[in-house]
């Protein structure tokens, strides 16, 4: 089969795309004909973490297709079914999710690939509404803003989120789902053609990130800002939080040092919460939830898989509005 294979060099220098052999599916897995895939920054991050003489790995946890075959033990599910990824089985009916998520099957299973094989506890359904693009690029960027938005950050109906940074996967379904439970959104982004795609969206406010966010939002301050861009933004917010409002931080686009302006958390009584992607309770959740409002993701581009290379160096440099996704023929 065809795949996107890292090794040897760290970094997207390390990526080929080539042919290697299929794996069957040992007792209780299964194996999936991909149909579509999308890309995380769980992506890079790995490949810039991997060091010359470790083993071939495919990447890509995000994907959907048919199961081709399944192996012994595997009673629930059939040949034929249409499937999404779930990659965060493990994750088990906790909301204090462990940092580091057990994906996939093994070491050398990724979803940038014509198959994978997988554990039968790691295919869901997947959701009849949704393309296979959409379905394809839906499992973790939806799992880790769901889970920031609701139990993490508690969002309800006519609270106002702010977004920093809209563009990425996260952000963008961040939005949609806060704009489906009536909540007030606002985002920020260098791009003007970003900027107006949120308001197109139904965001109420959307500011150039490098402005005086409190000269852009007035006296309309915000309960909840969705932080995943670190010290580049992080003395701005307390400039637009209102009392007892709440941070929820799941990235660190610009650095991992923050300076903490400790009375303006204390006296204010504001939280500081961390999250990091979510259980396999939570994903279940999550695909209710986009199901029940009918919510599609945002895709960027779409890419075939030889093109995958291509593709990542688009989500590095940060151009993408929404998700990108891998169309695999």
């Amino acid at each position: 089969m065809k795949a996107i294979v890292h090794a040897n060099i760290s970094g997207l220098k390390g990526l080929t795309y080539e042919d290697i052999s299929e794996r069957a599916p040992g007792y209780g897995e299964v194996k999936v004909k991909l149909k579509a895939a999308g890309l995380n920054h769980r992506d890079l991050f790995i490949m810039e973490d991997r060091n010359e003489g470790e083993s071939p790995l495919i990447i890509g946890s995000d994907g959907a297709g048919r199961i081709e075959a399944v192996g012994e033990g595997v009673f629930n599910l059939t040949i034929g079914a249409n499937v999404i990824i779930n990659p965060c089985i493990g994750w088990e009916m906790t909301h204090e999710v462990p940092s580091v998520p057990a994906i996939l099957g093994g070491p050398s299973d990724g979803t940038f690939a014509e198959y994978v094989t997988v554990p039968a506890t790691n295919v869901v359904s997947k959701p009849a509404y949704l393309s296979w693009e959409e379905a394809g690029v839906l499992p973790l960027s939806a799992l880790t803003a769901y889970r920031a938005l609701f139990t993490r950050g508690r969002l309800q109906q006519g609270e106002h989120i702010l977004i920093p940074g809209i563009g990425g996967g996260v952000a963008t379904y961040a939005m949609l789902m806060a704009l489906a439970v009536g909540a007030k959104v606002s985002v920020t982004s260098r791009s003007e053609t970003k900027r107006q795609a949120a308001l197109s969206y139904g965001a109420e406010y959307a500011f150039d990130s490098h402005s005086n966010w409190k000269d852009s939002i007035g006296d309309d301050t915000v309960d909840l800002i969705l932080d995943s861009i670190g010290p580049a933004t992080f003395r701005q917010y307390f400039d637009i939080i209102k009392p007892n409002g709440r941070i929820v931080m799941f990235g660190a686009s610009s650095g991992d040092q923050i300076e903490i302006p400790i009375r303006d958390i204390f006296f204010p009584q504001i939280n500081i919460i961390g999250t990091s992607m979510g259980s396999s309770e939570e994903f279940t959740e999550m695909l209710q939830f986009m199901e029940r409002h009918s919510l599609h993701p945002i895709i960027d581009k779409v890419y075939p898989l030889q093109d995958t290379i291509q593709a990542l160096h688009r989500m590095k440099q940060g151009d993408q509005l929404g998700n990108i996704g891998i169309r695999i023929d």
